[in-house]
């Protein structure tokens, strides 16, 4: 699904050096809004540089299985797989499953279109989960992306009864999901044989160069996708940083806390400059302006980079900014 004309650079957002080419005359360097990443990021522990030297381990593989299972509420690490990135672990699952329809739940990023379509599989979008049930695959983003839309864990539930009936197949993307509310994750049911769930780890943690992610299903379904990937799915160090982190549930309650507060900090902000508030995360806000082009530009030159799109030109998406210079700086172009 590609964005037309002069969107395409800044479809997904992060991406700097399209910010400087589409504003060359902005003064200072540029604080970028447009990613749905902690700008708290986990402290990295000192890495070995054996971690780059070496191939990595498989018991270090076992080892982060083991940890993201209980993390995520998996039900054993053999429902568990590490990959560097959703992307990857979504085409994977795709490919997975005979060619037929695929419908993703819309709006929501493009990506997951994008991906299945290159599966071979046949892409619709649709507004209500009803519509997902006769489908080969049905994809949920589950906090959405970008409104921050939560479907409820018994529709989802209820949609893989009616999709296993069919040979269907329910992936639900949940890379929002350690900032979305407690006991709404499916991760618990992957031992349904149907139900296929993503976690990022890169949004949450704030290391998205670190390129890790899982998927958690069935045994069999997660051994194929492992298959799939080779014996080296992720590198030394996102093994070890992912051990870490994980295990650290002291700082992802203290993590979950501070994004709250900031989230509303960025909401008071948006209001203040008139802005509709349509939805988000603790990661981010969705907004909705008549004005969302001249906004844009506006942020732009001056160095704030944030999220639009091309289907929805009123809407802009805000992440979070880190540093108190940053907040200020933020306050005063929405001021101007």
């Amino acid at each position: 699904m590609t964005l037309p004309g002069a969107l395409a650079p800044l479809e997904h957002g992060g991406d700097l050096h399209a910010a400087r080419e589409m504003f060359p005359g902005a003064v200072e360097s540029f604080l970028d809004l447009s990613t749905g990443i902690n700008p708290q990021p986990y402290p990295l522990p000192q890495l070995s540089v054996d971690l780059a030297e070496r191939l990595p381990e498989p018991a270090d593989l076992a080892a982060l299985k083991e940890i993201a299972a209980k993390a995520y509420g998996a039900p054993s690490p053999a429902h568990v797989v590490a990959g560097p990135g959703s992307q990857i672990l979504l085409a994977q699952t795709a490919f997975l499953l005979a060619r037929g329809r695929a419908s993703v739940l819309a709006p929501t990023y493009s990506e997951h279109a994008r991906v299945v379509e290159l599966a071979g599989h046949n892409v619709v979008e649709v507004a209500e989960v009803a519509q997902l049930a006769e489908s080969r695959i049905a994809i949920v983003v589950n906090p959405n992306n970008p409104d921050g839309r939560i479907i409820g864990r018994d529709a989802l539930l209820g949609l893989a009864d009616r999709l296993r009936r069919r040979g269907g197949l329910l992936l639900v993307d949940e890379a929002f999901m350690d900032v979305g509310p407690y006991g709404v994750s499916v991760a618990d049911e992957t031992g349904r044989g149907n139900i296929v769930v993503l976690r990022s780890f890169g949004k949450f943690y704030g290391l998205a160069g670190l390129r890790l992610s899982f998927a958690l299903a069935s045994p069999e379904i997660a051994g194929r996708i492992a298959a799939a990937l080779g014996p080296w799915p992720v590198s030394g160090a996102a093994l070890a940083v992912g051990r870490a982190a994980l295990a650290d549930a002291d700082w992802r309650e203290k993590a979950r806390g501070l994004l709250a507060q900031a989230v509303l900090r960025l909401e008071t902000l948006l209001a203040k400059a008139g802005l509709e508030i349509v939805g988000g995360t603790f990661l981010f806000r969705l907004v909705r302006t008549k004005d969302a082009a001249e906004l844009f530009q506006r942020l732009g030159q001056a160095g704030i980079i944030v999220r639009r799109f091309a289907e929805h030109p009123s809407w802009l998406r805000f992440g979070l900014p880190g540093t108190e210079a940053e907040w200020q700086r933020l306050g005063a172009a929405l001021r101007a």
